[in-house]
């Protein structure tokens, strides 16, 4: 399966992006989708997870400013980003979950200015 990030971008401050994250098959037929970040010099991170079940997590510097959520007809995983801060500066990916194993795809960069 193919993944392909993207929507990100330069935003200031308490701006919003949407990123989008387009895969090959049905999205429901995977365990779960995730989006993950990495900052420079920094691992890998996890953001937010959305379950088959339709349970979404968050990462709690992301909690209550970003949103998971899904297109079925779409086979798109959306991540809604509002009141950015810099410290969201990153290069965020999708990941498909299925059996504990993780599929990436290409990364998208989103940078906060101050």
């Amino acid at each position: 399966v193919q993944l392909q990030a993207s929507g990100g971008g330069l935003v200031r401050v308490g701006g919003s992006l949407r990123l989008s994250c387009a895969t090959t098959r049905s999205i429901i037929r995977y365990d779960a989708m995730a989006w993950y970040r990495r900052a420079s010099g920094k691992q890998r991170e996890p953001v937010a997870v959305l379950t088959r079940g339709g349970d979404a997590n968050y990462a709690d510097s992301v909690k209550g400013r970003f949103t998971i959520s899904r297109d079925n007809a779409k086979k798109t995983v959306y991540l809604q980003m509002n009141n950015l801060k810099p410290e969201d500066t990153a290069v965020y990916y999708c990941s498909i979950i299925d059996d504990a194993r993780f599929q990436w795809g290409k990364g998208t960069l989103v940078t906060v200015s101050s």
